[in-house]
């Protein structure tokens, strides 16, 4: 029971928590790739949208009006993507790596232009985050063994943004497989030309998908910047965009298989958060940069091995050309 108590319980909700930027960033990609547009840009829109978030809450001491920034801020970015790979007809990899180098680069000069603190935000109070939130009996519940603390510690006492990323995983297969709009969605992401000759705008649900990745994206980035953490730190999103693609890839563009990827991938972070300093058998301690990259290695063996075929939307990647 100790184990359970001091081991696997804060495992559990380290997994929860390191898992909520790849979920909300996941099912970003999600509405984007199943209406064709690829979008390698969710680096890019989680850092601005973190960017936006901190720099927001730090002048108006408000984490509601960080949240609205961030959203509008990715927004933007999602349709300056779409500016250039739907109405341009432009290569959607170039563009999104184009958004990923640029706000790599941009919030860290207007961080150190507006602040002066080297690319960072100033540190803020809790009344300008997301706190944590404590879910009712918790008191009541604790003393009971197993149940109690997997309640009181991994099911309660996350901030809002949490459970919202749980949430959003039913609401967008809901949107995806039970509305007009996600059988349009994913039509136009396998044959837009029968979707354009039923009289429905490819380009329009095309932009309407980035929108709402750009929407997620927001929330990704506001959880980096004034929930998981208390300001901008430059480059804090960490490559979290490109393991949540990983993820996207891995769930086969699936909502729930998503949130399986993204619980897998944020495992994964959470022991080797755990196993730094430990000592192993024969091994000995196990050097800080290995347990560092073994996410990112894990990643590529998981990808590379046991997904099987993944086959992505077939008009993935392919700019739209209306027919005359």
């Amino acid at each position: 029971m100790d184990l359970f108590d001091t081991l696997l319980i804060p495992v559990l909700a380290s997994t929860l928590r390191l898992s909520v930027p790849l979920i909300f960033t996941a099912l970003a990609g999600l509405y984007a790739e199943r209406s064709g547009v690829f979008d390698i840009g969710l680096e890019g829109k989680m850092l601005f949208g973190a960017f936006a978030a901190a720099t927001a809450a730090a002048y108006t001491g408000s984490a509601w009006a960080g949240l609205g920034a961030a959203i509008l801020t990715s927004v933007l970015i999602s349709l300056l993507h779409g500016f250039a790979s739907i109405t341009q007809r432009g290569n959607q990899i170039i563009s999104g790596v184009a958004i990923n180098f640029i706000a790599s680069g941009l919030t860290v000069l207007l961080g150190n232009a507006w602040f002066g603190q080297g690319g960072r935000t100033p540190q803020l109070p809790n009344t300008a985050r997301f706190t944590e939130i404590t879910l009712p009996f918790v008191d009541q519940i604790r003393p009971i063994p197993v149940i109690g603390p997997i309640y009181a510690s991994v099911i309660s006492g996350h901030n809002l943004l949490v459970y919202l990323a749980l949430l959003a995983v039913p609401f967008t297969w809901w949107v995806l497989f039970r509305t007009r709009f996600g059988l349009r969605l994913r039509a136009v992401g396998e044959n837009p030309g029968a979707v354009d000759t039923a009289g429905v705008s490819v380009a329009w649900l095309r932009y309407r998908a980035l929108i709402c990745g750009g929407i997620l994206g927001g929330f990704a980035g506001t959880y980096l910047s004034i929930a998981q953490s208390a300001a901008f730190i430059r480059e804090m999103s960490a490559g979290k965009g490109y393991i949540a693609l990983a993820a996207l890839v891995f769930a086969k563009w699936k909502p729930v298989n998503v949130l399986g990827a993204c619980l897998l991938f944020g495992l994964l972070d959470a022991v080797s958060i755990q196993m730094q300093g430990k000592r192993l058998p024969v091994i000995g301690e196990v050097p800080v940069q290995f347990i560092q990259a073994l996410p990112y290695v894990l990643t590529v063996i998981l990808l590379a091995g046991f997904i099987g075929k993944a086959i992505p939307p077939k008009a993935g990647g392919v700019p739209y050309v209306k027919e005359r």
